[in-house]
């Protein structure tokens, strides 16, 4: 009897300033299971980061060597930095029945689809382009240029909504908090994972693979 890997993959998609670290980091507290996929790329540390933790800062040079040696489960060139996520890690941690959860944007959450097609997306929306920008000046972490640039992509990442199974409107931290943790707590209850997870379980049942009733 054959069944799926018993990690989910969990892509949390957003514009930038949309919240998306900050949910993400506080689903993380409430839920220590879930493992970080930690990406690598070019941009340069902002006040606070850690690397290895937020991200693995690389310059240009370390980043087409991870790429050429298909190292990079996705890549992208996203605000004139590039960013990719290590395919060795999401591997290993699937196989063991690990939820793994990837901060990454859309283009990079299409390829990844094209590995993992289970995986679950997820787009967090602002309640308004005002309340983005205004989340934008109050980070404090980007010059005005870097702002205009960032609500300029916006509109366009927005449009992408669409492609993901989930979306979440961050106008409440605690209540866009609680769906994602709702999401992730269905996910894991969906047929595949549970054959997978208790796979000795639903042979003992004498349930087939695929046998969705």
């Amino acid at each position: 009897m054959s069944f799926s890997r018993a990690g989910n993959v969990f892509m949390v998609v957003a514009p930038s300033g949309a919240g998306k670290s900050s949910l993400v980091n506080a689903l993380l507290e409430r839920d220590p299971s879930i493992c970080l996929s930690v990406s690598c790329t070019t941009r340069p540390p902002r006040p606070g980061e850690t690397d290895g933790k937020q991200y693995r800062f690389v310059d240009v040079e370390q980043f087409k060597r991870l790429r050429e040696d298909n190292a990079l489960l996705e890549w992208a060139e996203v605000h004139g930095n590039f960013y990719g996520t290590p395919r060795d890690f999401i591997e290993q941690a699937t196989a063991q029945g690990r939820d793994v959860l990837l901060e990454i944007d859309w283009q990079g959450a299409r390829q990844v689809r094209g590995h993992y097609p289970s995986a679950i997306g997820i787009f967090i929306l602002p309640p308004s382009i005002e309340s983005l920008e205004s989340r934008l000046k109050k980070r404090g972490q980007d010059d005005s240029h870097v702002i205009a640039r960032r609500l300029l992509a916006a509109g366009g990442e927005i449009a992408h909504a669409g492609e993901f199974e989930y979306v979440i409107i961050n106008q409440e931290f605690s209540v866009a908090l609680n769906e994602l943790e709702q999401i992730v707590q269905a996910a894991r209850l969906r047929f595949a994972s549970q054959a997978a997870r208790h796979a000795e379980l639903f042979s003992q049942l004498g349930i087939a693979p695929g046998a969705k009733g």
